[in-house]
């Protein structure tokens, strides 16, 4: 898939969000990150997406060699999918990704919870 980046010119963390950008991409790498995963199962774990971007996502992320897909030659066709050896070199990234957003949603809870007891008491 043709992207609108330009690989000579073109900012670092641009060239990082061409590979990884989107709401599911590093979902579904997170996921990926714990083993081999059936197309299924991926569907799953991500239930907020629909099967067509899924599958669009993970077409990227082997494109880009971050994700490598597996076909048995069996009937039905079995598919799997995992972290390319070059995928894992992103863990750390997500994985400081994950804390800020457990960070994060923290803090909402928070700030929602000191807002509903402030409403409260008026």
């Amino acid at each position: 898939m043709a992207r609108k980046y330009n690989w000579k010119t073109g900012c670092d963390v641009e060239a990082t969000l061409s590979v990884i950008g989107g709401r599911w991409k590093p979902v579904l790498v997170c996921h990926l990150l714990s083993g081999r995963k059936r197309f299924g199962e991926l569907r799953r774990l991500v239930p907020n997406a629909t099967e067509r971007m899924i599958t669009l996502q993970l077409r990227e992320l082997e494109a880009d060699g971050v994700v490598s897909r597996h076909v048995y030659a069996e009937v039905p066709p079995r598919v799997e999918y995992e972290v390319s050896e070059y995928g894992r070199s992103l863990e750390p990234i997500l994985v400081c990704m994950q804390d800020w957003g457990r960070d994060f949603k923290a803090r909402r809870l928070a700030e929602e919870s000191e807002s509903e007891r402030c409403a409260g008491v008026e």
